[in-house]
């Protein structure tokens, strides 16, 4: 009896280390925990997207790594074949300011998309910063996001490099964070907020993607980090309120259509956890032999230390108009079979 005892305590003194090193397992992807790449280092596609080029994904993000010399931005770009071990291609972009930004200045939420007429990749990303402002007597420097403008860069290859072309405001808009979507049938679309408009567009891109073509939908709802899936039959959008770096209760709305109308936006994870501590990015949809999967993307920001910041991957649960995230929790995904398998303590 006292052998069994001494078990149980051992194992109950034990379980904490057992549930973190599940974890850290091979092949289990763990929200908010630390993301290591093929060197061992922490994953550094903040704010980021993806693509599937054949049988492999490329992940692109904001380069956050300590050390950076601060007079470039960057975007880095990572491999993989099973959305879980990820391989470092060094980055794609190294961006210098462009000469009518003053001051400080940002790029965010790079995006890339491939064109398969002119076999381009093709990156969008937010560039932001402060602007002399003429309409007074006496020109004066303006906010840090007054510039509101995307940027276009192109490639041969996925990892690039990309050659930047031009900065411009999509549809004579504000843009601020933006968003990707490719359709079922190869038609693109950027998803950009705007400020003065109180809501943000979704907006399809030119037949070589290098701008926006038109209008397709405007949301009059505040909300950024805008991201879409096509699930059968419907489409679904979730953003993220206006708070900065602080989180909170992203929302979703469907539609039959991108043109709209748009449901009613709703929280889809509980209010008091503001999405449990993230901010959509990205909704990935991997459709596979046996079941088609939709994972959310989310950034979990640490604004002070933003090389340190985490993301918070997990399947959702969606379909006949409803879209909810689970607490997160480690989790596998089949990028073949489309199934996924969440280990809960």
């Amino acid at each position: 009896m006292k052998n069994v005892l001494i078990f149980f305590l051992m194992l109950w003194l034990l379980f904490p280390q057992l549930a973190h090193a599940q974890k850290n397992l091979p092949g289990v992807i763990s929200p908010g925990e630390i993301w290591k790449d093929d060197r061992g280092q922490h994953i550094q596609a903040h704010g980021g997207g993806i693509i599937k080029i054949k049988n492999l994904y490329y992940w692109y993000g904001e380069e956050r790594r300590e050390g950076l010399d601060t007079n470039f931005r960057y975007v880095s770009c990572y491999s993989s074949a099973d959305l879980t071990n990820w391989k470092h291609l060094g980055d794609a972009l190294k961006l210098s300011k462009p000469d009518t930004v003053l001051g400080k200045w940002v790029l965010e939420r790079p995006k890339v998309y491939y064109n398969h007429r002119t076999k381009k990749y093709v990156m969008y990303m937010h560039v932001d910063g402060s602007v002399r402002n003429f309409k007074s007597n006496e020109p004066t420097v303006t906010g840090g996001y007054s510039y509101a403008r995307v940027g276009v860069a192109v490639s041969d290859l996925p990892e690039g490099p990309f050659k930047f072309i031009r900065t411009f405001r999509p549809l004579n808009r504000e843009s601020r964070d933006i968003g990707q979507f490719v359709d079922d049938d190869g038609q693109a679309y950027l998803i950009f907020e705007s400020r003065p408009t109180k809501g943000f567009f979704i907006a399809k891109l030119s037949d070589d993607f290098l701008d926006v073509k038109e209008e397709t939908c405007f949301i009059q709802a505040p909300l950024e980090g805008g991201a879409i899936v096509h699930y059968k039959g419907l489409y679904y959008v979730i953003g993220s309120e206006l708070t900065g770096w602080r989180p909170n209760p992203n929302k979703f709305a469907t539609a039959k259509s991108l043109s709209g109308p748009w449901s009613e936006f709703l929280d889809f994870a509980p209010s008091e956890t503001n999405t449990y501590s993230s901010q959509s990015t990205m909704m990935i949809k991997i459709s596979g032999s046996k079941k088609t999967t939709v994972i959310y993307m989310g950034d979990q920001w640490k604004p002070k230390t933003q090389w340190d910041s985490r993301y918070l991957w997990m399947p959702l649960e969606i379909g006949d108009g409803k879209l909810w995230l689970p607490k997160p929790a480690p989790f596998k995904i089949n990028v073949k079979t489309g199934e996924s398998k969440v280990f809960t303590n």
